[in-house]
């Protein structure tokens, strides 16, 4: 599903809200998510799952095509963990 299929879900499903209104909804829902993970804080939903920002250290690694050594500065990458309730539903429970 991408992101004008959720708003259109969600603006079918509720017929009293204007689709520009759920549009507003899901843009800032995504941007207060976006917004805490930037600030390193987690976000949990409940039933669904967890977000969070997880930090690789700085490392050596290798070009694939000369095999040359590299070095790969340490990053920030996003992570999200999956809540009981998604996982059982995803497994048939």
């Amino acid at each position: 599903m991408i992101r004008s299929e959720l708003v259109q879900k969600i603006a079918d499903e509720n017929p009293h809200l204007y689709q520009r209104d759920v549009e507003r909804i899901v843009a800032t829902v995504f941007d207060e998510i976006i917004e805490a993970m930037a600030n390193g804080n987690r976000v949990e939903l409940r039933g669904f799952g967890a977000f969070s920002v997880k930090q690789r250290d700085a490392r050596t690694g290798r070009n694939p095509r000369t095999g040359e050594s590299v070095a790969v500065e340490e990053k920030h990458v996003p992570f999200f963990k999956t809540g009981k309730l998604l996982r059982d539903r995803l497994n048939g429970g």
